[in-house]
């Protein structure tokens, strides 16, 4: 009986050790990879193509297919764009620089090595403001998309800002008013942010086309909104997007 019991109590103790190992570098490992910390939010599919390459959503529950490739190109600034969105984001441009704005693409497409940077980049900052590792990859998560879930991936999205010579408020409040004539949409709306789970990003604009983009602004929707309509009962003219939405509220 004493033999076993030394035995049973040996296990013990090499199950504990074994334990604070593990422990030991899963913290180790995600403070060296943070993409290793990816692993918790496993809980996503593949972004669907069925509406179309201008209508594919993605977010955090849907990531960017396995071998998605975009045409880019470039913008006189360095910044590069999805060919298919150039001229309708170039004729926007210049509409508002006839409009006697002064703005500029500050940022287009990114690749997944950039997207990762980006993301530790602000964790890091938020590490440096004092807080622990776990809160400031949350609050870096508010700003920045996970790799393989941003939309400057698909290369369809640009951030646009203002120059010296304009109010940042004008430019956004042009866009606002007419980003849909040429397709695209205000990606993050701040009444959408419980749906879309990004804070409002008044910089940030998505190419759905135009048609989409009018249905949107019209019907005061995000882009998770319009593709849940479209999946429950198919795109229609005749069909009152908004009031179907209010049946599933």
């Amino acid at each position: 009986m004493r033999v076993h019991s030394r035995r049973k109590t040996h296990k013990l103790q090499i199950i504990a050790v074994l334990a604070v190992v593990f422990l030991v570098y899963i913290s180790a490992a995600r403070r060296a990879f943070p993409a290793f910390d990816l692993l918790r939010d496993i809980k996503h599919s593949a972004a669907d193509m069925d509406n179309g390459w201008n209508l594919i959503l993605v977010n955090r529950d849907n990531y960017i297919p396995d071998g998605y490739t975009v045409e880019l190109t470039e913008l006189s600034n360095g910044e590069k764009v999805d060919s298919r969105i150039y001229p309708e984001l170039q004729e926007m441009l210049d509409a508002a620089r006839a409009a006697g704005l002064g703005l500029h693409v500050a940022a287009g497409y990114r690749t997944q090595e950039e997207q990762q940077q980006l993301l530790d980049e602000k964790i890091n900052a938020y590490v440096d403001e004092g807080n622990p590792e776990p809160e400031a990859r949350t609050l870096a998560e508010q700003w920045v998309a996970l790799p393989g879930t941003s939309e400057h991936q698909l290369g369809i999205a640009v951030d646009i800002n203002e120059d010296t010579e304009s109010s940042r408020d004008a430019v956004y409040d042009w866009l606002a008013e007419n980003g849909h004539k040429y397709g695209f949409i205000k990606r993050y709306p701040p009444d959408k942010t419980d749906i879309t789970g990004v804070i409002n990003e008044p910089w940030h604009y998505r190419y759905v086309g135009q048609k989409a983009a009018e249905e949107i602004y019209m019907q005061g929707i995000c882009l998770e909104e319009y593709i849940g309509s479209i999946r429950r009962h198919g795109r229609s003219k005749n069909v009152d997007i908004k009031r179907s939405l209010d049946r599933y509220s």
